[in-house]
C-alpha cells in the first residue's frame, strides 16, 4: 500500500480558499452572548449586573395566554344612527292615541329618554351575553368612538319594557295595557346602536396583534442574577430578555478589526477540519475532482443556510431540511464520510444558531436516522416513509429535550412541530435535484449505477447477441462479486455495474475467446503465442472505445482497464515459456491496463478471475475451491496489482472466505436420481 500524502496541486487548495473567503463573507457580523444556562441550574459565572437598560419580554406562554384572554374577549362595535330616533318621533307624532293625545308629550320624553342612552339592535352578540367580566361596547358617534357600559344602554326589550313601565304610570295599567293592544306604540322602539360586524372584527384583531411584547424594564446597574444563584422561571425570563437585547441592539465594543480576525479564524477552522476529514475518512477525494467539487459545495449549501437563516429569523431552522445534506452526499459517498461531513456541515448551527445545541443535537440525530434507513427507502414513493421516520425521530429529540427543559417550555412552541414536517417534506421535494448535481459534476449516482445495470439496456443487449458467453460470464461475475463486495462493504451498486461492463471488449472479437468459441473451431489454432496474447489483450482498449462511443461513465470505464490490471495472459505466455521463448519477452504478453485503486476494482480482478478459472475444475469440493480462490489472490498479490489500491489485508481474507463460500453454494453436490426399473410386477 502507498503511504498517504498530503495532496499537492493549487486545483485542490484553491476550491478551499474559496470557500474560507465564502463563509468569512457570510458569518453574521453580531456580537455573541457568551453565557450558556439552564433553568434548575446554577448560575456558574460572576454576578451578572445589566450593562444597559432592557425590557423584560413575555414568554411565548405569556403571549399565548394573553392573546388568548383578549381573544375571548370582544368588545363589540357600534355605529350612532340618529335617524332611528327621529323615525320613532314621527311615529309617535302621527299615532292615534284616542282620548289620551294629551299624553302624547309625556310619552315622548320617555322615548327622549331611552333614546338618550341607546337602544342596541337585535340580537346581542353571544359573548356579551356569557361574558362574565364587565360588559362593554365601542358605540361610534361621528368620527369618535367611545367605551359604554352595556349596561347603560338599552337592548329592544328591554327598552319596550321601560317605555311599557312608563306609561303605566302616567296611565292606569288598565289604559296601559290596552293601549299598546290598539295601537303600535311598541314599534315606537327602533335601534339607534347599530352592530357593526366587519368594525368589531378588525378593532378585536388589532388589539390581539397588538399585544405588548414586555412586562417592566430593568435598568442598567440592576443585579440580574447572582453567582450561584440558582435559575428559576423569572430569572430565566431575565436572562432571555436580557440576551434578546444584547444580541439585537448592542454593538460590539472593541475594534472591528478585532472581530474581523476573530471570525477568520472560526471560517479557517471550519475549513481545516472539513479537509481533515476528507483527508482521513477517504483522500482518494481528493483523486477524483469532481466528487471533491461537489463535496465543498454540499457542505457550502449546509454553512451558507445556517448563516442566512440566523441572520433572518431563528425560528425558520426547525423548517431548513439539513438532512438533505446527508441524502446528497449518499448518492456519491460512502457512509463513513458522509457521516463525518454531514456532522461537520452542523457545526456553524452551534455557533450561530440561539438555541444552537438543541438544534444540533435534532439535526444530528435525525441525520444518522436518514443515513441508516435512506439505504431501504430511496426509491420513488418509498421517500416518504424516510420522510416519515426523519420527522418522528425531530419531534422525539425536541420533545425529550423540552422535557428536560419542564413541561411548561412547551406552551407556545407547538408550532415548531409544522416546521419540522415541513422540513421532512422538503428534503424528499428537493432531493430529485441530485439528477441536476450529477449532470453538472459529471457524477455517477446510486440510481445511474441501478439503471446501468438492467440488462435490457443497449450495450448490454448487444453483449448478449455477439458474445452470449461473455455476456453469462459477466452475470456470474456480477453475482460473485456482489457477495464479496458486500462481506467487505464495499460499493455494491458499483462493483455490478462494473461487472456487467468490463468484458464488453469481446464484442469486437467474440469467437477470440473460448466461452464464446463454436464447438469445433478453435480462433486460436495456428496462431503464435504472440499473435494470441495480442488479440485477447485487445480486449481492454476495445471496451474503453465502446464505452466512450456509449458514453459510459468514467467509475464504470475504470473497471474495464483495470480487471485485468498489468498481469500477463498467463495461458499464452506459459505455452511461450515451454515452447522455448526468452522470458524478457514479457511484455508482448502484458494487459496494457491500470492497477486497481479501489476496493471494488479489487473485488472484480479477483472474482473475474476466480470465475473463469472455477469453470475448468473437475473436483469441486471445498479444498479445491479453497485452493483455487487462495492461488488467483496470491498470484494477483505476487503481480503487485494491489499495491494501489485502498484494501487492507483484512479486507483481502474477508473478500477470499466470501467468494469461498458462494462458490461452494453454486457447486454443491446434488442428488444422484435411481434409475426406475421398468420391470412389471408378476
Amino acid at each position: 500500500m502507498e503511504k498517504i500524502a498530503f495532496p499537492k496541486g493549487i486545483k485542490i487548495y484553491l476550491p478551499l480558499i474559496l470557500l474560507f473567503v465564502a463563509i468569512l463573507l457570510l458569518m453574521p457580523k453580531v456580537p455573541r452572548f457568551s453565557y450558556d444556562y439552564k433553568k434548575g441550574s446554577p448560575w456558574m459565572y460572576e454576578t451578572l449586573i445589566a450593562q444597559f437598560d432592557f425590557p423584560i419580554l413575555k414568554t411565548d406562554a405569556q403571549i399565548s395566554a394573553e392573546k388568548e384572554r383578549i381573544g375571548s374577549n370582544v368588545i363589540p362595535y357600534y355605529k350612532f344612527a340618529g335617524k332611528s330616533e327621529s323615525a320613532a318621533f314621527s311615529l309617535l307624532s302621527e299615532m292615534n292615541l284616542g282620548d289620551y293625545s294629551s299624553n302624547r308629550s309625556e310619552i315622548a320624553d320617555v322615548l327622549a329618554l331611552i333614546y338618550e342612552k341607546g337602544v342596541v339592535t337585535s340580537p346581542v352578540p353571544e359573548y356579551l351575553t356569557n361574558s362574565t367580566t364587565e360588559k362593554v361596547i365601542y358605540v361610534q358617534k361621528g368620527r369618535r368612538a367611545a367605551k359604554v357600559s352595556f349596561n347603560e344602554v338599552f337592548t329592544e326589550e328591554s327598552a319596550r319594557s321601560v317605555l311599557k313601565d312608563a306609561v303605566s304610570l302616567i296611565l292606569s295599567q288598565s289604559v296601559c295595557d290596552s293601549l299598546f293592544k290598539s295601537t303600535d306604540i311598541q314599534n315606537l322602539i327602533i335601534p339607534n346602536l347599530i352592530y357593526d360586524q366587519q368594525t368589531t372584527d378588525l378593532v378585536h384583531e388589532r388589539s390581539v396583534n397588538e399585544i405588548s411584547e414586555s412586562i417592566g424594564v430593568v435598568h442598567a446597574g440592576q443585579v440580574i442574577v447572582s453567582e450561584g444563584e440558582i435559575i428559576t422561571s423569572e430569572v430565566e425570563q431575565l436572562l432571555d430578555s436580557y440576551r434578546s437585547e444584547y444580541n439585537e441592539n448592542v454593538g460590539y465594543y472593541g475594534p472591528d478589526s478585532m472581530q474581523w480576525i476573530g471570525n477568520v479564524f472560526i471560517a479557517f477552522a471550519l475549513v481545516f477540519v472539513l479537509f481533515m476529514a476528507i483527508y482521513y475518512c477517504n483522500y482518494k477525494i481528493f483523486e477524483s475532482y469532481n466528487k471533491y467539487l461537489y463535496l465543498l459545495i454540499v457542505y457550502f449549501l449546509a454553512v451558507m443556510a445556517t448563516c442566512l437563516v440566523a441572520k433572518a429569523d431563528a425560528d425558520l431552522f426547525y423548517m431548513i431540511p439539513f438532512t438533505l445534506i446527508a441524502m446528497y452526499l449518499l448518492a456519491f459517498f460512502k457512509k463513513r464520510v458522509v457521516f463525518v461531513v454531514y456532522i461537520l456541515s452542523l457545526v456553524p448551527m452551534l455557533l450561530f444558531a440561539p438555541e444552537g445545541i438543541e438544534l444540533f443535537m435534532i439535526y444530528m440525530i435525525a441525520g444518522v436516522v436518514c443515513i441508516l434507513v435512506f439505504g431501504y427507502f430511496n426509491r420513488g414513493w418509498l421517500q416518504f416513509v424516510t420522510a416519515l421516520i426523519v420527522f418522528f425521530v425531530m419531534c422525539t429529540v425536541w420533545f425529550a429535550l423540552k422535557l428536560v427543559d419542564g413541561l411548561d417550555s412547551l406552551e407556545g412552541n407547538y408550532y415548531v412541530i409544522y416546521h419540522m414536517a415541513l422540513a421532512s417534506l422538503l428534503s424528499v421535494a428537493a432531493y430529485p435535484l441530485i439528477y441536476l448535481f450529477e449532470k453538472m459534476f459529471r457524477l455517477v449516482s446510486n440510481s445511474k449505477l441501478v439503471e446501468l445495470s438492467d440488462t435490457n439496456n443497449t450495450l448490454l443487449r448487444l453483449l448478449a447477441e455477439k458474445a452470449p458467453g461473455t455476456f453469462q460470464h459477466s452475470l456470474q461475475v456480477m453475482n460473485l462479486a456482489d457477495a464479496a463486495a458486500r462481506a467487505i462493504g464495499a460499493n455494491v451498486l458499483l462493483v455490478r455495474a462494473g461487472a456487467l461492463y468490463h468484458d464488453i471488449g469481446k464484442i469486437a472479437n467474440p469467437q477470440c475467446f473460448t466461452e464464446n468459441e463454436t464447438s469445433g473451431i478453435s480462433y486460436h489454432a495456428g496462431l503464435s503465442p504472440q499473435e494470441s496474447s495480442k488479440e485477447i489483450v485487445k480486449h481492454v482498449s476495445d471496451g474503453l472505445a465502446l464505452a466512450e462511443k456509449y458514453n459510459l461513465p468514467d467509475v464504470v470505464r475504470r473497471f474495464i482497464s483495470t480487471h485485468h490490471g498489468t498481469t500477463t495472459t498467463g495461458y499464452f505466455y506459459t505455452k511461450y515459456l515451454n515452447d522455448g521463448g526468452d522470458p524478457a519477452m514479457i511484455g508482448d504478453f502484458q494487459y496494457d491496463g491500470e492497477r486497481p485503486q479501489t476496493k471494488e476494482q479489487v473485488v472484480l480482478m479477483v472474482c473475474d478471475a476466480v470465475e473463469a478459472a472455477s469453470r475448468s475444475l473437475k473436483d469441486y469440493s471445498e479444498d479445491s475451491i479453497s485452493r483455487l480462490v487462495d492461488h488467483i489472490v496470491e498470484t494477483k498479490a505476487a503481480e503487485d496489482q494491489f499495491s494501489d489500491s485502498d484494501i487492507s489485508l483484512r479486507d483481502i481474507n474477508v473478500l477470499k472466505d466470501a467468494v469461498k463460500t458462494y462458490l461452494k453454494q453454486v457447486y454443491h453436490s446434488r442428488v444422484v436420481y435411481p434409475k426406475r426399473n421398468t420391470r412389471q410386477r408378476g
